[in-house]
């Protein structure tokens, strides 16, 4: 049982994009739906266990489509797929059916839903669980600042904070405390 999401990472502010030096050749700008607002930087792609564990992570330009990036984190995986809004595509549905991979995700509200109501209620509240752990990656390891001036430094990086964060989770998990609270898990 995996989920998938993705969240903006941006390199400055929207004003400064087009001075921008340091990534000119790889950052685009990008649009970011749950704020309403356009940035310049990149995407992060995640792809995390129920219980938080992250197994699979790229970044790529802003302007890259979630669903052209979720056959690359899913590789070598089968089983359920919960993801959001973005991801739905009959046609992604259909690739990764061949691939025995159950992607469910929300339907628009002018679409016909089928599935059942508790189904849906349970997709719902699953679905926090990425949001819980992109929201520590963004909070605590500040994945969201970029203070970098390369894109190998960038990704080394990011490596850390995805490395930190599973290495918080693993804590956890010996002390037998709940896998994704860390506040107050290392003490003076």
């Amino acid at each position: 049982e995996y989920y998938a999401d993705a969240f903006p990472i941006a390199v400055c502010k929207f004003a400064r994009a087009k001075r921008h030096q340091n990534f000119r050749a790889y950052a685009t700008f990008g649009y970011y739906a749950s704020k309403k607002e356009t940035y310049y930087g990149f995407k992060g792609h995640l792809l995390i266990t129920r219980s938080g564990m992250i197994k699979a992570f790229t970044f790529t330009a802003a302007n890259v489509d979630e669903r052209q990036v979720l056959p690359e984190l899913l590789e070598g995986k089968t089983g359920f797929v919960g993801a959001d809004k973005g991801y739905l595509s009959s046609e992604l549905k259909d690739e990764m059916k061949q691939s025995h991979i159950n992607l469910q995700t929300p339907y628009r509200s002018n679409m016909k839903d089928d599935r059942s109501p508790q189904f849906l209620k349970w997709l719902k509240n699953s679905r926090r669980i990425i949001e819980t752990v992109i929201g520590q990656l963004t909070e605590r390891f500040n994945m969201e600042i970029v203070r970098t001036k390369n894109l190998f430094h960038q990704s080394n990086r990011f490596i850390r904070k995805i490395l930190s964060h599973n290495f918080c989770c693993l804590l956890n998990q010996q002390i037998q405390h709940p896998i994704t609270q860390f506040a107050g898990l290392i003490g003076c």
